[in-house]
């Protein structure tokens, strides 16, 4: 037998009782070939062990431990001191383990620093919100400069980008806007008209669609719509812009990124949600006096009258917040792309976060408004 040989144990039965001879290491090295060897014996807590460690090489808390487990904690504990083998530091290190199995020490860190755990991701998500809006507002600055430092200079407007972005941001989203605007407002009317009725007040529901789209649902869904369609198209074209190294070469050549590309988009969207707010109070409107007509029986004559005597100045309440979300969700959207890296997972998690941002910002923005308009009678 050499020094290095994996453990093992051999159950002999005697009529004094069970014999266990043990051999090789019983160290961590061996630990998995001493767990089968261990594993197939099997003692009864009656029958009386004789114990030989003459075998054995070196022994470890890891072999101590399959030894213990195979003893049971009390044969362990009345070992005699005459068994063969078994020298002080052996028997030292099995009663040591023994008394860990008996007494095991519960980790209570976990539990005790639970408090400072969640302070500590407060606080670094804290730092993390602080840095992002440290940089949205150095972004918004550059971009301001830019703009006041190209609007006298009518050579330098990028008119056919603008264009380009218009259309695509603008035209291509009517049909989805309107769509999903007429399905709200049927949804509202309806729901208005279920609450209403008890009351016999169902009339006011033209009242509250006209009211709810052209204050608060029109800008809110559009923009919102927008955020996900595309602050999310920014942030992919920039951003694979930037893993081509097109931005580099961008800058190389002399041209200021922020000109070519991020005013045209801003611009672009700042023009484009009036317009789809707009077409969106209409659709929502309309897709209440559908259900209102249906389910109420409101002549379309009778729901126009309705409609047309709620003061206008809502619908310009509505509307006066359209540039503002359109600025923060460009603003966001392009930012997103240039913090993007050359890798394709990086574009795609910048761009999932110039949604998420963007739809927090604008609910966050129009909650505000809503309040500082209730609060000043508009």
């Amino acid at each position: 037998m050499t020094a290095s040989a994996p453990g093992q144990v051999r159950q002999e039965a005697g009529p004094e009782g069970v014999a266990l001879l043990l051999t090789g290491d019983w160290t961590l090295l061996h630990y998995t070939a001493l767990s089968r060897s261990v594993g197939k014996l099997t003692l009864d807590n009656a029958t009386p062990v004789r114990l030989d460690l003459q075998g054995v090489g070196e022994m470890d808390s890891a072999g101590a431990t399959l030894l213990v487990r195979l003893l049971g904690t009390e044969r362990t504990q009345a070992l005699p001191e005459s068994v063969p083998g078994l020298t002080p530091e052996r028997r030292e290190l099995l009663l040591t383990v023994c008394n860990a199995l008996l007494h095991p020490v519960l980790d209570t860190r976990q539990n005790r620093y639970v408090f400072g755990d969640v302070t500590a991701r407060i606080g670094r998500a804290s730092l993390i919100i602080g840095r992002d809006l440290v940089t949205l507002l150095d972004f918004m600055g550059r971009t301001l400069l830019t703009f006041l430092r190209v609007l006298p200079r009518p050579r330098r407007w990028r008119l056919t980008p603008l264009v380009s972005h218009i259309e695509q941001i603008g035209f291509n989203a009517v049909p989805i806007v309107a769509l999903l605007t007429f399905l709200v407002g049927a949804v509202v009317a309806l729901l208005g008209a279920t609450v209403l009725v008890d009351l016999g007040l169902t009339i006011y529901t033209v009242d509250l669609v006209t009211y709810s789209f052209m204050r608060e649902f029109g800008v809110l869904l559009t923009a919102i719509m927008l955020a996900g369609r595309t602050a999310s198209a920014f942030t992919a074209q920039i951003g694979s812009m930037k893993a081509n190294e097109e931005l580099d070469a961008l800058r190389v050549q002399g041209l200021d990124p922020i000109e070519l590309l991020v005013l045209p988009r801003i611009l672009a969207l700042m023009v484009s949600l009036p317009l789809l707010t707009f077409i969106a109070v209409l659709s929502g409107v309309a897709g209440g006096g559908l259900v209102s007509h249906l389910s109420l029986d409101i002549s379309v004559s009778r729901y126009l009258e309705i409609v047309n005597a709620v003061p206008l100045q809502h619908f310009w309440v509505g509307l006066s917040k359209a540039p503002l979300f359109a600025f923060i969700i460009g603003l966001i959207g392009c930012l997103e792309g240039f913090k993007s890296g050359a890798s394709a997972e990086s574009v795609g998690l910048h761009t999932t976060s110039s949604v998420v941002q963007s739809i927090f910002i604008v609910i966050l923005l129009d909650a505000v408004a809503a309040l500082y308009f209730m609060e000043a009678g508009w």
